[in-house]
């Protein structure tokens, strides 16, 4: 029953008039998934610079708090256009898409990544004036940085495998 529902919704969604206008305007799928790319790498580069700094990369040099200032503002102007040009990217072809095996594990773990950046900053980043510049770094930060380092590079092969597989 549940998987009727969804191909109903990816059905509609392929014959939409934004599902339309995607496949018929020359070049708009390449300029999205260009765009997509710049996203990616506006969200996950200065994470990954976050996540090392973490994990004890400049520790001494720069506060957490302003690396965390910076770097996380960038991250989530990237996660914005990543999402909406992955939507985008998704519409046209959601039930083939869909049916890819990547698909889960890059929802998946695009879930994990905002659940574990949840945990971060309503849990451990909050004490981090106890450790913002020459304490070591609390496990639970350091465990959070492995986390999203992890889940961010398997929501990137995720997503390039969903060409191929």
């Amino acid at each position: 029953m549940t998987a009727r529902i969804m191909d109903s919704v990816f059905s509609w969604l392929e014959d939409s008039w934004f599902a339309e206008v995607v496949r018929g305007t020359d070049y708009l799928y390449p300029i999205l998934e260009s765009v997509h790319i710049i996203g990616i790498t506006l969200l996950i580069g200065p994470a990954a610079a976050f996540d090392l700094r973490l994990l004890g990369l400049g520790r001494g040099a720069m506060r957490v708090t302003i690396a965390a200032h910076h770097l996380l503002r960038l991250s989530r102007l990237g996660f914005v256009i990543a999402a909406v040009t992955g939507v985008a990217m998704f519409v046209p072809g959601a039930g083939r898409i869909a049916d890819r095996v990547s698909a889960p594990w890059k929802l998946g773990l695009i879930l994990l990544a905002g659940l574990n950046i949840l945990v971060f900053h309503r849990r451990t980043y909050r004490s981090v004036a106890d450790w913002d510049m020459d304490q070591p770094t609390p496990v639970a930060a350091r465990l959070a940085a492995v986390v999203s380092l992890t889940s961010w590079t398997g929501v990137t092969i995720a997503g390039r495998l969903l060409a191929y597989t």
